[in-house]
């Protein structure tokens, strides 16, 4: 593969050719079809704090046991203060009750990110990504949530799904990791449009892209997909040494 380079970013261990130009070109037509065919009426949760304490939740959660205990949490607890001065370990066992797994470690970092939230930041989460990393079990796809979904920022979190289809759609190297994936996606799609590649892929990889048996045949970004065509495998991308961060 041609060693063209765009900024710190390189084609090589791409399993095809394909110029830049032509693969912004691609990436432009796919997230435009993605989101015809994935729309979402309302983008936000519309409350960093909410938005934060859902991601937390959510770390290895299927998303509808994740709602339904987000939702109790702040039936039960309120705000922001209320979870701050709750011990760690009732916060731990409402949690374990629940049905979350890694409850022990979710409700240390749900009270102490809140107490932080409050002590160091005046009760309003960061919205820079490199604050919100600070934050107990805030990892830099929980980050760039808060940003979308909570600030209606620019961002492109970096999920289980957009990593599996950016590869599978030859966005990004079939290898790379979850924050290189990242890196290119930010680097092909136009920034306006950032805040749509995470929900568009997510309901994507749900419905259509999933893990196991995509459905290829019916497909909107058939034609434009080079995992359709067998230029990408899943054994190509089941290269990739480390597993998908958590947070």
């Amino acid at each position: 593969m041609a060693s063209e380079k765009s900024g710190s970013l390189s084609l090589e261990g791409f399993t095809f050719s394909e110029s830049w130009e032509k693969k912004r070109k691609r990436a432009e037509k796919i997230v435009e079809i993605l989101t015809k065919t994935h729309p979402r009426d309302k983008l936000l949760i519309g409350d960093p704090y909410r938005t934060l304490i859902h991601c937390i939740i959510s770390q290895r959660m299927r998303d509808e046991v994740t709602y339904k205990v987000w939702e109790e949490l702040f039936r039960r607890y309120g705000d922001i203060e209320t979870i701050a001065a709750t011990p760690v370990e009732e916060m731990q066992e409402f949690l374990r009750k629940s049905g979350v797994g890694l409850w022990k470690t979710k409700g240390e970092w749900i009270v102490k990110a809140s107490q932080i939230i409050l002590e160091k930041y005046g009760g309003k989460v960061p919205d820079s990504l490199e604050e919100l990393m600070k934050l107990p079990g805030i990892g830099r796809k929980c980050a760039n949530i808060v940003l979308a979904y909570g600030f209606g920022r620019q961002a492109i979190p970096v999920d289980t799904h957009v990593n599996r289809i950016s590869k599978r759609l030859g966005l990004a190297p079939p290898r790379v990791q979850p924050e290189r994936v990242e890196d290119y996606l930010r680097e092909l799609i136009p920034r306006e449009k950032w805040i749509y590649v995470n929900h568009a892929m997510v309901d994507h990889g749900r419905a259509i892209c999933k893990p196991v048996k995509p459905k290829c045949e019916s497909c909107p970004l058939r034609e434009l997909c080079p995992y359709a065509k067998g230029l990408v495998t899943d054994e190509d991308i089941k290269g990739n040494s480390r597993r998908l961060e958590s947070n």
